[in-house]
């Protein structure tokens, strides 16, 4: 199969400064909310008292407000300038980080979840429409390097957290704001402004188009399989790591393989994919492996019992195997598959209304992740299936790479049209 034409490798000095600040600010965001984020449920159940029910409640409006908004924020994207949405998008986060450093009321609180949620959807689909735009030809590696800086931001993020949380959760809020308002800052002085052309039609005309586009929604199920097998890494991996071990220390083990996969991974794996096959099969091959990693522990876990206490590090290490071998194929998954999934969005919609189709292919996944989330969970509460879930997680992803590759040849002649387009 012939690969698409592409330099063969595009290193950070490749890409234009443009690019190079957008991904640094993806890893300036990755790290302040991640400083945040997973510490805010203890913070608001422990410092300030709520009850268990009102934080579930605070932590789920942030991923409705988001999910929700991932289509306005696309539509916009198609008819505003992108800087100005992604200084908003990132201005947004200042106002809800400074909140969450000051507000101590559920009204407070809920807020600034809110606003953080509006904040992803404004700047998500606008930083991905500017970034597209401004890679023409190596779409897929510069979302390589995306993943790399979104990686160290995760990585940095939780660890810097947790040390200033000894001081003051207060303190881990203002100091993500003043990240936050540092790139919008820098936003306003090096980010080129960006209004492409607007659409022809009216609004309304264009979700229609998008809503009655039969080829993208047959890629945006097989893609849904991605966004619903990447939460299970905050789902069945860490659960399953936990159960096996009796340590919360393997929860963090599994982000560390998984992180470290990415980071040293992901640009080679693409570059490695990109001189073989064309895009769709380089997905397809990336959703085989998100598949492959759950096989470890399917197999694994009726043949490992669920640790009654914290068990020794050499045997909790041992238990750990099967989990840990299989976080780290399937973060090579992750690596391959996003950046070619987010280079074809474009490309099978349309490149004139790109942001609405990255908003819509957006909601649309996270609504049927949402959906294998809570399938996940009710079959993990089934303690004689213990291999159950991971098996079914394998058959989502296998069906999703199995539709990637029923669409492969149209979408690779869709990838010639547009090359020849763009030539």
């Amino acid at each position: 199969m012939q690969a698409d034409e592409a330099p063969p490798r595009v290193g950070w000095r490749d890409l234009s400064p443009t690019v190079r600040l957008l991904i640094v600010n993806v890893f300036g965001i990755n790290l302040g909310f991640f400083m945040v984020l997973p510490f805010l449920a203890t913070h608001l159940r422990d410092d300030l008292g709520f009850a268990a029910a009102l934080v579930g409640t605070i932590m789920g409006l942030r991923t409705l407000f988001q999910q929700g908004l991932y289509v306005v924020g696309g539509t916009a994207a198609d008819r505003l300038d992108l800087r100005l949405m992604i200084m908003l998008g990132c201005g947004l986060r200042v106002v809800a980080f400074g909140l969450f450093a000051v507000v101590t009321s559920p009204a407070g609180i809920i807020t600034a979840t809110a606003i953080t949620g509006v904040a992803g959807a404004i700047f998500a689909p606008a930083s991905q429409t500017y970034l597209a735009h401004s890679s023409p030809g190596r779409r897929a590696e510069t979302f390589a390097w995306v993943n790399v800086a979104a990686n160290a931001g995760v990585l940095i993020g939780p660890l810097l957290g947790a040390l200033l949380l000894a001081i003051d959760f207060r303190l881990v809020s203002a100091l993500a704001c003043g990240v936050f308002a540092i790139l919008t800052i820098a936003q306003g002085f090096v980010l080129p402004a960006m209004r492409r052309p607007g659409p022809s039609t009216g609004i309304l005309q264009s979700w229609r188009e998008v809503v009655t586009n039969r080829r993208f929604f047959a890629y945006t199920l097989a893609g849904s399989a991605y966004f619903a097998l990447f939460n299970q890494l905050y789902l069945a991996i860490p659960l399953e790591a936990q159960r096996v071990t009796g340590h919360t220390s393997a929860v963090t083990a599994v982000f560390v393989v998984s992180t470290a996969v990415g980071l040293t991974s992901g640009v080679r794996l693409v570059t490695a994919c990109r001189r073989r096959w064309r895009s769709a099969a380089s997905m397809a091959l990336g959703l085989s492996l998100l598949a492959a990693g759950f096989l470890p522990a399917a197999v694994a876990a009726p043949l490992i019992p669920t640790a009654t206490s914290a068990l020794e590090p050499a045997a909790a290490l041992t238990a750990a195997l099967p989990v840990l071998a299989g976080t780290a194929v399937f973060s090579a998954g992750v690596a391959i598959t996003s950046p070619f999934m987010l280079e074809l969005i474009p490309i099978i919609g349309s490149e004139r209304l790109s942001g609405t189709y990255y908003g819509f292919f957006y909601l649309v996944s996270s609504l049927l992740a949402a959906a294998v989330s809570s399938l996940t969970g009710a079959l993990l509460d089934l303690d004689g299936l213990r291999w159950l879930p991971f098996f079914a997680l394998f058959a989502v992803g296998a069906a999703g790479s199995a539709g990637m590759a029923w669409m492969r040849r149209p979408v690779n002649r869709l990838q010639r049209l547009a090359a020849g387009a763009a030539g």
